[in-house]
């Protein structure tokens, strides 16, 4: 089922009613808490009996006392023919003073159950709510797959900015929008008459007692015995009518009529099923009797406008960066297909790209949405570009695209699977291989192995082009532009370099950080809230490419700072590395909250090599709570590339550093990072044991081997990397 498509459409077409409910609702929660507030009493509250007997006395005209849900006694009368409501004191029934139905304005109430528009807009309210149902349904399912399942519900959350803010408030407000939504569809039933809330047989019984005078109310067994905090209403007889009676309705669910003369009690009725459910749905929608629901409803409300704009960027942003396709050829007229399966729309970028290259090869191409797979008698070859979205879902509107290719026969055709993810999710690119199992057991020729594209790299795209034309047999000339963010300008403030090996030196650049406006802000320019091991991305002069750098330092700390090493031939690196006090850079931030640490007081154990200390660098420097955190270190030469060795060793001084074990490879008997683990083993276990996280940055062949000694250490404990991975206690952020 498209759980998305009905999740992003119904939120944004339902969107502007929803948000008229929302702020309205979130305002009439103020009464249950205000109510709440103004009926607190102390101990020793009279029976009923009592209560009535000398409230009777003191309002003149007294028709009905009624015990609110918030426990506040009001006594209702007629006054010189006018209508009178008086709060009474629920301890010695003395009159308070004139009692106020609601602090909220008519027209709030009116509008927020019927839109000002009468049964019309009482009807759309009943729309609206089951809209916010099934809102609340396919949210709560797709936030179930974003996390893993039930299990892991209340565990991290990734993400950062805008997606973050949304799924994070859906967490927390799903619940009770979701009983909100479910007692309003009652609520509304109940007033179109859908379900019926009288009994049957409606008792009509009168006073026959042959007795004179009237009993005293204070005498009157019933009320005697029930307690003032069962009362929901009690109804004086009319002293015109001598055959009215007393009528008294309990909060246990039940009304009965007493003979005004003898005291008898004359009929008793239970309330109904949908009475009882009426009662239960009052509560829950409105908060009345329960001011901490109310106080969790009004909050509910109020983030409907909040999940209403974070769900707008989100969609416009996906718009944005999905390009047109110039040239598409008709599927039947194509020799190469190509499907795209994307949830945020970037992936369009790649096959925009490699379109305009096969099509200036000779090819005809096909792009299309992944869910309008087919292939046609003149089809040569397909490619499918497919994006995985949070626990190894498919994108939205490819939900039903591997059922569809599985109806397919297979034909001539060769297929490659390119996917695209990011490894620090359990489930990389799961989608991608589910795709290319479904290819490979249906009988379709292969064109190329599957392969993975972590966070959407330019790099690695380019390679694969590569490895594509040698399939071809020809030269393909791909020129992929990724649509980026707005960049700013960063300007260097100082430089630290380091010698480094031969014709490999590096250098520790640290940026101003750019002055951010309110009005950068609400068009969310500049960096934003950074924090270290998020990624820069820096934009090399007449460069459309970014070259991404994980950044040693978070906003919080008031400046940008990265650790480069220059690569021969790199573009990027050479353009940093000539940089001088004072120039500057273009560049933007990409968030990369898997690897990130978040701020809490689990210990963590970070590994790093060359220029990967950078991020680790930055945790260590932002640890003022000193947290635990014990860092493995490898270099070749502490003389040439101990990046910041110096502020190591203060912050090892200060406590932010618990541990520092370095290993060069050069000096001495030499040796890596993953040898100075095994030699640490035990206490490596002991931070493990103790709810550690682990991150790695550095080269791929540095973390694999990482990865291989970990696996070693943490076999006595039952645990590996792939557990600790899955749990989000290991990431890493390799090149």
């Amino acid at each position: 089922m498209p759980f998305r498509l009905i999740h992003r459409w119904l939120g944004l077409v339902a969107g502007a009613l929803a948000l008229v409910l929302g702020f309205t609702g979130a305002m009439l929660a103020l009464d249950p808490v205000t109510d709440a507030w103004q009926a607190r009493a102390g101990a020793g509250e009279p029976s009923v009996a009592a209560l009535a007997q000398r409230v009777g006395a003191d309002v003149p005209g007294i028709e009905e006392i009624r015990r609110l849900p918030s426990g506040m006694i009001v006594a209702y009368s007629y006054d010189q023919g006018e209508v009178r409501a008086d709060r009474i004191d629920p301890v010695d029934g003395r009159v308070r003073g004139p009692w106020q139905p609601s602090l909220m304005p008519r027209w709030v109430k009116n509008l927020h159950r019927s839109l000002l528009l009468g049964d019309v807009g009482r009807a759309a309210a009943a729309v609206v709510a089951l809209s916010m149902l099934v809102l609340s349904i396919t949210g709560l399912v797709l936030l179930l797959r974003r996390l893993g399942g039930w299990r892991r519900l209340g565990g991290r959350m990734r993400g950062r900015g805008m997606d973050r803010l949304h799924a994070v408030t859906g967490r927390l407000a799903i619940p009770v929008l979701l009983v909100s939504a479910l007692a309003a569809l009652w609520l509304s039933a109940t007033t179109f008459n859908l379900v019926s809330l009288h009994p049957p047989d409606d008792p009509d019984p009168i006073s026959t007692s042959a007795l004179a005078d009237d009993l005293p109310v204070a005498q009157l067994p019933l009320l005697q015995t029930l307690p003032l905090s069962e009362l929901k209403r009690l109804g004086f007889p009319n002293p015109d009518d001598p055959e009215d009676t007393w009528q008294v309705t309990t909060t246990t669910g039940g009304q009965g009529w007493l003979d005004r003369r003898s005291g008898e009690l004359l009929v008793w009725q239970d309330a109904t099923l949908a009475q009882r459910i009426h009662g239960w749905a009052m509560l829950l929608h409105t908060g009345e009797g329960a001011w901490v629901w109310a106080v969790l409803l009004g909050l509910a409300g109020a983030s409907i406008p909040l999940f209403w704009f974070t769900g707008l960027i989100l969609w416009w942003r996906a718009r944005r960066v999905r390009p047109r396709i110039v040239g598409n050829q008709p599927l039947p007229q194509a020799d190469t297909l190509v499907f795209v399966a994307s949830e945020t729309g970037t992936t369009w970028g790649f096959a925009a790209a490699l379109h305009a290259a096969l099509g200036q090869a000779g090819h005809r191409v096909h792009v299309a949405p992944l869910e309008h797979f087919q292939a046609a008698a003149g089809t040569r070859r397909i490619i499918v570009l497919a994006a995985t979205y949070g626990d190894g879902q498919s994108p939205a509107h490819a939900t039903g695209a591997l059922e569809k290719i599985a109806r397919t026969a297979p034909q001539d055709a060769a297929v490659a699977v390119l996917g695209f993810g990011d490894r620090q999710y359990p489930a990389f690119c799961a989608f991608a291989d589910a795709l290319e199992q479904s290819f490979r057991a249906q009988g379709w020729p292969t064109l190329l192995p599957l392969a993975r594209i972590h966070q959407q790299s330019a790099q690695e795209f380019a390679r694969w082009c590569e490895t594509l034309a040698e399939a071809l047999g020809e030269p393909l000339q791909v020129h992929y532009r990724p649509h980026l963010p707005p960049t700013c300008e960063l300007r260097l403030i100082s430089r630290e370099s380091y010698p480094g090996q031969g014709d490999r030196p590096g250098a520790i650049l640290r940026f101003a950080l750019p002055a951010r406006g309110w009005r950068d802000r609400l068009a969310m320019r500049g960096l934003g809230g950074f924090v270290a091991g998020d990624l820069l991305g820096v934009l090399a002069p007449g460069s459309s490419v970014p070259r991404y750098y994980s950044l040693a330092s978070g906003h919080r700390d008031g400046f940008v700072e990265l650790c480069v090493r220059l690569l021969p031939g790199g573009e990027c690196s050479t353009f940093l590395h000539g940089l001088a006090p004072g120039d500057a850079a273009r560049a933007f931030v990409r968030p990369n909250p898997g690897f990130t640490l978040e701020r809490d007081r689990r210990p963590a154990v970070l590994i790093g090599a060359g220029t990967g200390v950078a991020p680790l660098a930055g945790f260590i420097r932002g640890n003022r709570r000193h947290v635990p955190m014990h860092l493995y270190f490898g270099a070749r030469d502490p003389a040439r590339d101990f990046y910041f060795g110096e502020s190591l060793a203060q912050w090892l001084a200060d406590g932010r550093l618990t541990r520092l074990r370095t290993i060069f490879s050069r000096v001495g008997d030499g040796g890596y990072v993953q040898d100075a683990l095994r030699q640490d083993a035990q206490s490596v276990r002991e931070a493990v044991r103790a709810g550690a996280r682990i991150r790695v940055c550095g080269s791929r062949p540095m973390a694999h081997d990482v990865v291989l000694a970990l696996d070693e250490i943490l076999a006595p404990l039952d645990l590996d990397i792939a557990r600790l991975r899955a749990g989000g206690r290991y990431a890493e952020d390799v090149f």
